[in-house]
Order: structure tokens, then sequence, then C-alpha cells
């Protein structure tokens, strides 16, 4: 898969950038490590520079939270609900307990934005909740593009300062997701821990 995205990074410039990271943001397997830390890269090797690269990619983000943000639009609260009368008794969820997970994201759902922003996999699927709960569109551009902006131009500067070593940067990237998937794997045990104690 590198070769195919670098390949398209380098024969179509900012735009293939933009149009690789718009199809991360919709497809998170692919991987926005390998993107920006080339597209770091080639702006050593060609004309392309740090801004229009870290604005492409900027751009392409937005477009693809605005995708799942409309996706999350689709999904609205009403038919959690029917799914959970029907459903809920298997995973112990009442439509109370999705109010109330409701309510939270509506009172730190911009943050939460923000901070997912900097998480793999979630950074893109957090626009679907997003969309979900009608959070304003325009803070939750606000905060999506501040956060994804600090993301890429974090990892462009460091494709660019190592250069040809850039594959480096993705394999410290690979060793920072299991980390934080480890951290984030250890938190939803201990929440449903105190989820499940709570109910009985």
């Amino acid at each position: 898969m590198e070769n195919w995205l670098t390949d398209i990074m380098s024969e179509f410039g900012y735009m293939g950038i933009m149009f690789l990271i718009a199809l991360e943001n919709i497809f998170p397997p692919i991987p926005s490590e390998v993107i920006l830390t080339f597209g770091g890269f080639i702006t050593t090797t060609s004309n392309l520079s740090i801004i229009g690269v870290v604005a492409s990619a900027t751009a392409g983000s937005v477009v693809g939270a605005i995708v799942l943000y409309i996706i999350g639009l689709q999904l609205d609260i009403a038919r959690l609900e029917r799914i959970l009368d029907r459903w809920g008794h298997v995973f112990r969820l009442s439509i109370k307990d999705i109010h109330k997970a409701f309510a939270w994201f509506e009172k730190y759902g911009y943050w939460t934005v923000f901070f997912c922003r900097f998480v793999p996999v979630i950074r893109s699927l957090i626009s679907v909740p997003a969309g979900m709960t009608n959070m304003n569109v325009g803070l939750f551009l606000l905060f999506t593009t501040i956060g994804t902006l600090i993301w890429n131009v974090v990892l462009v500067y460091l494709g660019a300062s190592v250069g040809s070593s850039w594959e480096v940067i993705v394999e410290y990237m690979g060793i920072y997701s299991k980390v934080i998937y480890i951290i984030l794997m250890l938190l939803v045990i201990v929440l449903l821990f105190l989820f499940v104690k709570r109910r009985r």
C-alpha cells in the first residue's frame, strides 16, 4: 500500500495529498502517517513546500471529516432508541444510558473532537458521533481544523527533517499508535467494569 500512496503523491502533488488524506479520513485503515511523512520528504526533492503540503493535507482532512459528520447526521438518536428498544437487553444498555452519553458528548464534545485528532483511527471516526449529536457545524470544523493542522504540521515537518529516512518516523508512529490503543483498551475495560458494578 505504501508504494501506491507514494506514487500518487509523487505524480499528483498537492491534489494527490488532499485526495489521499480525505480518503484516509473516510477509510481509517489508510495510514495518514505514511502520507504526511512522505509528503514532508518530497518537499526536499521537489518544488512542493511544507506549507503547501500541510494546507492540502488539512483541506483533505476537513473534507473527510465533513463526509463522516453527514453520515453521523443520518444516525440520529431516534434510530439508536429503536435499536436499543429491541436489542438493548443484549448489551445491557438502556435508552437512558444513550441519553446520558449524548449529554456528555454535547458538554465535552468539542474538546473530544480536538484531542481525538491525535489518536489514529479514532481521529477520523470521532466525526460520526459529532454528527449524531448535531454538534454546531462551525465549531466542529474549527476544532477539527485546529487539531488536524497541529497533527499535519508535526508529521510533515518531521518527514522533511529526516529526509530519505522518513520511514523511520512511520515506524515510531506505529509504536505510538500501539501505545495509544493499549491505553484506550485499558480505559474502556475500567469504564465497563465501573458501569457493570454500578448497574449491579
